[in-house]
């Protein structure tokens, strides 16, 4: 008997994996082939919601364990997909460079902007005002990520690329059987497919679209992540990623002509050199109504549980709500209350 079936491969099926297998735990995970989400995200950390000028909830614990957990599995594939990159907030006018001041002052965000203004100069952007400074950013290149993750897990036999059809499962009080597998706990992370899921489909996942596109720009010098009302991510090669969209109406992966528009428009108020478009993705994003996971335990199963509802914040939510939920089957630990499933149990009733 295994210790967990994890049905959903992208970054919430990845990181609840590691964290079963870092404390010795028998695992599988069924991948059904489809692009995740987090496959054609950027990738970004960032502690701050600059829109708002607002903290990341639990931002510096989060910060603090992605560290750890993404060097434990750069160290066991030897590979490296945690890149610490500075990101910069480039302002327009006097006003934001005093808004920027002010924010700085809270005390939720006072470790994460820095005061000192930035005057950096890059061929390929006009910064007459300067820029701000985001601390403790960067990026995760998620793609080699998973793809070389997966690959382990075909190595130790760990993974299943098929889809999963919740009418085969048989479930018992202390254990689960599905086909020839027989566990004691089953996690689902299936992102935006979990309202397919009968065990979960009654949470209230709702699903951002978002669009990213590829640039090619070779008279760019840039070497930071610059965020203004689009991220420009560079990559290396004279490529950079730029994004990204929201739409809550479009709930296909197909890539739009309006995204494309709207992304090279305000790609052009920043940039004033010559770029392409090299390719363009899209992706729907597991978000909920109140911006928070979803973690928890079926009402009625004990032994089937849901880890969802990361967001555009994956990166660094994802390996924290990973060891939660799985303190939380393990240990008995109780999850954070404001991710635990069960604050919209009423809603269910």
């Amino acid at each position: 008997m295994i210790d967990y079936i994890v049905v959903g491969s992208g970054l919430a099926g990845v990181t609840f994996l590691e964290t079963a297998l870092q404390n010795g735990k028998k695992v599988i995970l069924f991948d059904d082939g489809k692009p995740p989400a987090s496959q054609v995200a950027a990738g970004l950390y960032n502690p701050v919601i600059l829109k708002r000028y607002s903290a990341v909830w639990n931002a510096a614990q989060q910060l603090a364990y992605l560290e750890i957990f993404y060097g434990l599995i750069q160290a066991k594939l030897q590979q490296t997909f945690n890149h610490r990159k500075p990101m910069l907030r480039k302002f327009f006018s006097v006003e934001e460079q005093n808004n920027w001041f002010l924010a700085a002052d809270q005390p939720s965000l006072s470790s994460f902007l820095s005061t000192q203004l930035r005057w950096d100069r890059y061929n390929g952007i006009d910064a007459s005002f300067g820029y701000g400074e985001v601390k403790s950013t960067g990026f995760l290149d998620i793609i080699p990520l998973l793809t070389s993750y997966k690959a382990y897990l075909k190595e130790i036999d760990a993974l299943r690329s098929e889809s999963f059809d919740y009418s085969v499962l048989k479930i018992h009080n202390d254990h689960l059987f599905y086909k020839d597998i027989k566990a004691k706990h089953i996690v689902f992370t299936e992102g935006f497919g979990m309202l397919q899921n009968p065990f979960f489909c009654h949470l209230p996942l709702q699903g951002t679209k978002g669009e990213v596109l590829l640039i090619r720009a070779p008279e760019l010098n840039l070497d930071v992540i610059v965020n203004t009302n689009v991220f420009i991510l560079p990559i290396g090669n004279e490529l950079f990623k730029v994004g990204a969209t929201y739409n809550w109406a479009d709930k296909t992966t197909e890539p739009t002509a309006f995204a494309r528009e709207e992304l090279i428009s305000k790609v052009k108020e920043i940039l004033n050199c010559d770029f392409e478009v090299i390719d363009q993705v899209a992706g729907i994003r597991p978000t909920v109504i109140d911006r928070k996971p979803l973690l928890g335990t079926h009402q009625q199963y004990n032994n089937i549980h849901v880890l969802n509802g990361l967001g555009s914040r994956g990166v660094m939510l994802a390996p924290m709500m990973a060891k939660n939920l799985y303190e939380h089957i393990e240990f008995g630990l109780p999850l954070p209350s404001e991710v635990d499933i069960k604050r919209f149990e009423k809603a269910v009733l």
